[in-house]
């Protein structure tokens, strides 16, 4: 794996256990003026074909540099990872806005949710369709709902569906954008064969081999390479952290259908460091929403990382709350993915008064056989993008992965 900037001294990768491994790395320069913040995205956990490879690792190189120039800027956490979103969203090799799986009915229907850890408000939409980018219209939600109550004291939408929250986002001035122009060639030809699939199994005659092909049927929509939801993390230079979710949901779902990307505590999570929690964390999931939501994800692994050991944390979280999970006890493969950050200020002696220091760990763990990453600081010159896939022979939905790094990010108090 490339290492975060020139200063990184990189460890070779310890075996956690035999489907996980773990990659760290340590960055020290004091030559920025300002610590800027950092950022890391995913194109989704679920597979990575090696002749796409290069497409994804650019979106999520772009991604990286939106959120890194709203950072430099001076933007906060939430309009950094809003920004990383978007150029996601845009990309038509993502299911997330353009180029969005479609539904039973050959429609788009998305799902996003961002959430603010200084406020911890908390924005989303789900189903929505004729909108080019949710995630503007979840961020816009959790913006009006940060200025407090609507007239006669009613208490402002946190999370809308369907045409009201389409609605709402025109109301809002957020241009609409029809349904078929957020189609890409790949989404109509994968929709029209997999619309072709769904008929001959219509008319297949019952008995055996119809229960044969309705389990096919299932492992086919569940399956990895389906998956591909997309988020990013963030911290900014006051250590204020957000994350984001977005996704066009599963091949061929049923209309109204509302995954992981909009529920709460379940496609992101960002809490700001408090009395309680001795660090801010931030989180953004991926895989099979039902899988993610019966195991509200994004929280238990945000809750895990207040353990002094983060990698171990997350470890024993993807695998007691996730794989192994009692809400899916009846599930032969657990599928998800997620991207976690935790910072703090650095406690040691610094070589002068007026630098400080915020120290960012970084993880990505994952059940399916690939996740694409992408991470940079304000204080690099490009991104870094890395494909995170199982080792051979693991089974996926039933093992992990882990990988990640850390970076002290150093600035000068004003």
């Amino acid at each position: 794996m490339e290492s975060l900037i020139n200063c990184t001294e990189e460890q070779q990768p310890s075996s956690v256990m035999t489907n996980s491994w773990y990659n760290q790395e340590a960055c020290r320069s004091q030559k920025a003026k300002c610590a800027g913040g950092f950022v890391l995205v995913h194109a989704g956990a679920g597979y990575h074909s090696e002749s796409k490879a290069k497409e994804y690792k650019h979106v999520c190189k772009r991604a990286c540099q939106r959120a890194v120039d709203q950072l430099r800027a001076g933007a906060l956490a939430v309009e950094a990872v809003t920004a990383a979103l978007v150029e996601l969203e845009d990309s038509p090799f993502t299911n997330a806005g353009m180029g969005s799986n479609l539904n039973l009915s050959g429609e788009i229907e998305c799902d996003a949710s961002i959430m603010d850890g200084k406020s911890l408000h908390f924005g989303a939409v789900g189903a929505i369709s004729g909108i080019k980018n949710p995630v503007l219209v979840a961020s816009c939600l959790l913006t009006e709902a940060q200025k407090g109550k609507l007239s006669a004291g009613r208490i402002p939408p946190c999370f809308l569906v369907g045409r009201g929250a389409h609605d709402w986002a025109v109301g809002h001035g957020i241009p609409p954008c029809p349904s078929e122009k957020m189609a890409t060639k790949f989404s109509l030809s994968a929709y029209k064969r997999n619309k072709r699939k769904m008929e001959l199994a219509e008319k297949m005659d019952t008995g055996q081999n119809q229960a044969k092909k309705r389990r096919q049927s299932s492992e086919n929509e569940n399956g990895s390479g389906c998956l591909d939801t997309v988020g990013a993390v963030v911290v900014d230079s006051e250590g204020n952290v957000a994350a984001a979710v977005s996704s066009g949901g599963l091949a061929m779902k049923h209309p109204g259908r509302v995954g992981q990307a909009a529920h709460y505590g379940c496609g992101c999570w960002a809490e700001n460091a408090c009395n309680m929690n001795s660090y801010s964390t931030a989180v953004s999931t991926s895989g099979c929403g039902e899988h993610l939501i019966r195991t509200m994800l994004a929280r238990e692994c945000s809750a895990a990382m207040q353990s002094e050991d983060a990698h171990q944390a997350l470890l024993e979280a993807m695998q007691n709350k996730f794989i192994s999970s009692p809400f899916l006890a009846s599930e032969d493969r657990v599928l998800g993915g997620v991207i976690v950050l935790r910072c703090c200020r650095c406690v040691e002696a610094q070589p002068s008064p007026n630098i400080q220091a915020a120290m960012v760990e970084f993880l990505w763990s994952h059940t399916t056989e690939s996740m694409c990453v992408g991470y940079m600081s304000a204080q690099d010159s490009k991104a870094k993008t890395h494909i995170s896939r199982l080792p051979p022979g693991t089974v996926p939905g039933q093992s992990l992965a882990i990988e990640g790094g850390v970076c002290r990010l150093m600035g000068m108090v004003d």
